[in-house]
This record gives C-alpha cells, structure tokens and sequence, in this order.
C-alpha cells in the first residue's frame, strides 16, 4: 500500500466550485509517463481563477489545481527522462485539463518537462514560475521583432504584479529604459525602482478611455492587463513599435481603434504561455539562467504552503499580491 500524500483538489457542487487539502494516493494519479516528486509551485492570475472558480478554467472535475511545478523524476516510461533529473512544467494544460501541480506527487507526459537550468534551484524556478517564464517570452518577442534598448522606452502595465516584476529586471538587465505603470506607485516605488524601473507611472494615466492616437511615447510595451489600458498603450505605440500582449487582469476587452495599426505601423503580438513549443520554452529558460539576478529574483518572492492556496487565490484577483509566491507542497 502506497502511503497517501497531499493535494488540492477543486470540485465543483450544485455549480459551485471549491478547493480542499485533501490526501490522495499514486493510484489515484493520471496514467501518465514521468512520476515527479513535486517541490514547489505557484500562484499566478490563472490559479486564482481557478481555484475560485471565477472563470471556468477547469474543464473537469474533480482537479488538481496549479499551472506551475517544479520537482524531481522518481521514475519514467519515457527514455529521454531518468530518476533523479530536476524538471519543471508551465501551462501545458495544467489545471484545466490535466491535474497540476498543487500536489506532492504528480504524473506527467514527458513532452511537457523542461530540464532545470543548472543556475537555479527548484525554489528559484517557481520564483520565475509561468510569470517569469512569460515575461521572458515578451521580452524575447520584443527582440525578435527588433526594438532594441535605442528604439526608446518600454512600459510594464500591472508591473508590481508576477509578470511585470520580473520583466522590468529582464528589460533593465539588457539596458532598455522601462516605465512602470502600476496602481500601487507609493507602496511598489522602492521595489520597482531596485528592479530597474527609470520611470513609474499610476495606473490610471493608462486605465481610461484613449483617443484613436496619442502622442507617440513608447518603442514597445509589455502589457498583462487588457482592456483601456492596453488600448491606451496601442494609442501611444511608436510608428513600427510592438506591444507584447499576455494578461487580462483589467478584463478580456480590447476598446482600440485600428489608427495606431494602419496609421503607424504598430504590431500587437499576442504571448501564449500556455502551448508554446518545447524549443521555444527551453530558449526562454536558457535566457531567464543567462539574465535573471538571483539576489533581485529573491526580493520579489515569498513561499507560503500548500494549504494557503485558497486564501492568496482570492488574493491575487483583489490585486493583494505583490511580486510573485512560491508554494512548498510539502509544507
């Protein structure tokens, strides 16, 4: 008899949804390749949502929550992986259709691990997490598209949040000039600043209604809210600049005009974290080890355990958490 170990479990009841520690054993576990003791994973945007239930996420139940984990093979059907190897997961379908990583112990195909960069331990890779691994791939479209540190300024929309923390340092580390737009200016400043943020905006400069084109302001942008704010960005984009869009903590609406796209050229590139291909991922964590500042990384992080998810959950949709959180599954 296997011994049981902890997980979160989401169940929905009379279509109300709802997450419990509860104790699960290996058999209870998807008939995947790749068994992983779990170490850490996170709390992003997406887990809040889910773990809620405020946006239907989950597309089965009863699920494992958590879109994130970073743990240790114990064994695997699959060649390419051995016991002992550190691998880590982001998205892949995690907590909506495929249990995640709100448990001890999970099964996983092995087309969704990436090896850990020897940079890091599994604690600083879910302080990176999807977030971090998101902003990456912003900043790495930015670069693809050519908007180098001389095309001129970069703002962060929900930049005290998971993505916005960690792609100011990743900008600043390249030498771009980036401006902060957060809604928590006082509060955030110190943070933001030691990141490398030159400029800090509020929130609201940004969160309202735009004319079709404003003045032109920014080489590109790295926008995880949506809605006026990033219609607003779009307004002010620089002719041929790019605006990296990943979030919708403000909403899923997009009040735009075309003005800026015909008028000057301007590319909103859409980032998807969730499927993007395995070379694609593994680039972005050889860059985040080249880049990320570990003593910075360490200032915009906090571990919590396995249990409070469903507090930070609620949490994280209020706009309460700053930076990123780590969970300890086995605390």
């Amino acid at each position: 008899m296997t011994t049981p170990f902890n997980a979160l479990i989401i169940e929905k009841n009379d279509k109300k949804v709802s997450a419990s520690l509860q104790q699960i054993s290996l058999a209870d576990l998807p008939d995947e390749e790749v068994l992983v003791d779990v170490a850490y994973s996170t709390v992003n945007y997406k887990d809040g949502l889910a773990t809620t239930g405020t946006l239907p996420i989950c597309r089965k139940f009863p699920m494992v929550g958590g879109i994130d984990l970073a743990g240790t093979v114990v064994e695997s059907k699959n060649p390419a992986f051995k016991a002992g190897d550190r691998v880590l997961v982001n998205g892949f379908g995690l907590s909506e259709r495929y249990w995640g990583g709100y448990a001890q112990k999970q099964k996983l195909k092995a087309e969704w691990l990436v090896r850990v960069p020897e940079a890091f331990s599994l604690e600083e890779t879910m302080a990176i997490g999807t977030a971090g691994y998101t902003a990456m791939l912003c900043v790495l479209a930015l670069q693809d598209w050519g908007v180098v540190p001389e095309s001129g300024p970069i703002v962060v929309t929900g930049a005290a949040g998971g993505v916005g923390t960690v792609a100011i340092m990743l900008l600043a580390k390249l030498g771009y000039e980036v401006t902060a737009s957060t809604g928590r200016v006082e509060e955030a400043r110190p943070l933001l600043e030691a990141l490398g943020a030159k400029n800090i905006i509020a929130r609201d400069e940004l969160a309202r209604d735009p004319g079709p084109l404003e003045v032109e302001t920014w080489a590109g942008a790295v926008d995880t809210v949506g809605d006026n704010t990033l219609a607003s960005v779009l307004a002010q984009t620089r002719y041929e600049g790019m605006v990296a869009a990943c979030g919708l903590a403000g909403s899923t609406n997009l009040p735009a005009s075309v003005m800026p796209f015909i008028l000057r050229g301007v590319t909103l590139r859409g980032i998807d974290s969730v499927m993007a291909p395995l070379e694609r991922r593994q680039r972005a964590w050889n860059e985040l080890a080249r880049l990320v500042d570990l003593d910075l990384l360490r200032q915009i992080y906090s571990v919590e355990p396995l249990s409070k998810v469903p507090e930070l959950a609620g949490d994280i949709l209020a706009g309460k958490i700053k930076g990123r959180v780590v969970i300890d599954v086995n605390a």
